[in-house]
Order: structure tokens, then sequence, then C-alpha cells
């Protein structure tokens, strides 16, 4: 695994304290090629399963503040990796918002549409990933071999939506989709190793998904497990050719 990365690789996880992000830092440090993981959270004090991974992994693994609606936190989380890293391989974009406990849930028609929740999900979806990638781009452009990955979803794909609603959610996505491809053709004229895509990780059993799982045809609600271990596996298969494409869990290409 990561046979493309260099021995001892920088890896950052953005939105590591639960569910998807989590088991990615779990994977990575189980990983001997794997240098240093920084993993970020919006309440690091909070996040105690991250914390204990930390405790197990006092040299290896880094926790820091980063909360993408917060520019401040961004750029401070940076600098931080910045003091300790001369640069970064491996930048996942993890954190997502579907709904929340103030009322936020996807809309089934256009009648739910409400201003407070499409703000909500672009600063999380949208503008969260594209400030990050401003902040650390500059460690993820260099010589050796780097991905700087955006955690997507197929409902973000306007080719591919046939059943309507969903309209924060599918529209933050879908910006996302086009800073990851914007990204993708202006970094890569300043570096020609750095690979930047989009993936969606298939239906996953967290807490974003929990309250949809009902309908999910069975077999395809997946561990935290398998689709990590699907999604590094198509991160690690990139070429620069990859870059700026929007990809499934399985390498599949899908629409924009």
């Amino acid at each position: 695994m990561f046979d493309r990365f260099p021995d001892g690789f920088q890896a950052l996880i953005q939105g590591a304290s639960r569910g998807i992000g989590l088991e990615c830092v779990r994977q990575l440090l189980a990983e001997p090629r794997v240098g240093r993981v920084y993993a970020t959270a919006r309440r690091p004090e909070r996040a105690e399963r991250l914390q204990a991974l930390a405790d197990e992994h006092p040299e290896r693994l880094v926790v820091l503040r980063l909360d993408v609606a917060d520019e401040a936190s961004i750029d401070d989380a940076a600098a931080t990796v910045a003091a300790r890293s001369p640069r970064l391989h491996l930048l996942f974009n993890v954190a997502g918002l579907l709904h929340d406990e103030h009322g936020m849930a996807p809309e089934k028609r256009l009648h739910d549409v409400r201003l407070e929740n499409l703000e909500k999900s672009f600063r999380v979806n949208a503008f969260g990933p594209l400030l990050v990638a401003r902040a650390f781009a500059q460690l993820l452009c260099h010589r050796e071999h780097a991905v700087l990955a955006n955690m997507s979803a197929r409902v973000g794909s306007i080719g591919d939506n046939g059943l309507g609603g969903w309209y924060a959610y599918r529209g933050a996505k879908a910006a996302q989709n086009m800073f990851t491809r914007g990204i993708a053709v202006e970094l890569g004229r300043r570096s020609r190793t750095l690979i930047c895509v989009a993936l969606h990780p298939g239906t996953t059993d967290t807490a974003l998904s929990e309250p949809f799982q009902a309908r999910v045809p069975e077999g395809k609600l997946f561990t935290r497990e398998y689709t990590v271990s699907r999604l590094f596996t198509v991160i690690d298969g990139l070429s620069p050719e990859a870059s700026g494409s929007f990809l499934a869990w399985d390498g599949q290409a899908i629409p924009w």
C-alpha cells in the first residue's frame, strides 16, 4: 500500500474525530511506510478516540484544531504543520455536513430550502476544502509524489442527478467538485507530481448516513474499514493523468 509515496511520507486528515476520517488515521498508522500523520478536529479536546490514538502513537500522530468554518484556525493549523514538516504528501479533506442537531436535513422539495442551511452546507462542504487547499498548497507543491483528495459524493454529480432534492448538499458538493478541478489545474502548473482528485466513498456506516440507512439496498452499506481501504487503494493507484478527476470508491469515473 502507498507504493508511490516516498518512505516516511507525511499525511494530513482533515476531519478526523470520527467516522471515515478517524478510520483513515487508524489505517495510516498501521502502515510502516507512513512517517507522521496530522489529524485535525473541530474540537480536539472532545475527540476521545482520536486522542487515544495519539497516546498510543505519540511520535507519529499530531492532533490539531481545525474548523473549516473558521479561516484563522485553518491558517494556524497550516503554520503548525509547516513548522514541523517541510512538505506534505497526502492531504485528505474528509469533514462534511448533511444534517445537524438544529433541524438541518436534506430537502425533499423546493419548499424545504432554507438560506441558513444553504450557507452551512456550502461553508463546510465547499468553502472549507478550498480554504484548506489554499493554506496547505505550499506544503503539497514539491518534487515528490503527492495527493490532495477531497471527499465528494455521487449526489454532487450534475449528470447523475435523476432524483432532485437535497439542494444544499448536492449544490455544495457540485461546487466542491468545481473547486477541486480548478485546484488541479492551477497547482498542476506549480508541481507536476501533485495529483488533485474528488472521491466518492459510497454509502458508509457513519453518523452522516445513519438517518438514511434503512433505504440502502442490502450489501450497499459499507463499513468504515472497507470504505477507507478502498479509498486508499484508489489514492495509491493514482497517476498524474488522473489529476482533476471525480472517482468512486472502486476507481470508476463519475460524470460531473
